[in-house]
């Protein structure tokens, strides 16, 4: 990598789970879902990921494009995008969806989760990582919605599920929560 955008425009670093699965997924086309200012799209086009970047914040968007455009990065497209509608419009090699699903609709995530599948090229991968609501670990953040126990795994139990956990982890702002994190390759 050339240099590091992250710091160089004040962004969190990528998630540990895209670092993480970076090591494994050679580059392609990636979405990335709820990218916020864009700390994982930023990550992914260095490391030569052809990204498609969606959010539905305005701001975090057009804060990625002036760094797109300052940068000069060609294999990084931000667009707002409400995660709620479910209607993909591309196919990827990797989906990846960080601590986004649970600021969605309920009712949508479903949908959503069945969207990325159908949006995911053979042999491709999809990365996931949502708070959990257990008895064990009862989420201290008011979300609209939290994954229970084995509920993700379940929805992926025709993929090659290449990773998957419920750890407790820390957000940014410090909170304690339970996580499910899935990495998992669509049958080729």
């Amino acid at each position: 990598m050339t240099t590091d955008l992250n710091s160089k425009y004040g962004l969190n670093p990528a998630h540990s789970e895209v670092v993480e699965a970076c090591k494994i997924i050679e580059p392609c086309k990636a979405l990335d879902m709820g990218c916020s200012n864009g700390r994982n799209a930023l990550y992914l086009s260095q490391l030569g990921f052809d990204v498609t970047a969606v959010d539905n914040n305005p701001g975090a968007i057009n804060m990625l494009q002036q760094i797109v455009r300052e940068e000069g990065i060609t294999n990084l497209k931000a667009q707002v995008y409400d995660l709620n509608n479910a209607g993909l419009a591309a196919d990827y090699g990797l989906i990846a969806c960080t601590v986004t699903l649970m600021f969605l609709d309920p009712a949508r995530v479903d949908a959503v989760i069945a969207d990325m599948q159908a949006h995911t090229q053979p042999g491709g991968y999809n990365l996931i990582v949502c708070a959990m609501d257990t008895q064990a670990h009862p989420c201290p953040v008011p979300f609209p919605f939290t994954l229970e126990t084995g509920q993700l795994p379940a929805a992926y139990e025709d993929w090659e599920q290449v990773k998957y956990n419920e750890d407790v982890g820390t957000m940014h702002n410090g909170a304690q929560l339970q996580f499910a994190t899935l990495l998992a390759r669509k049958p080729g």
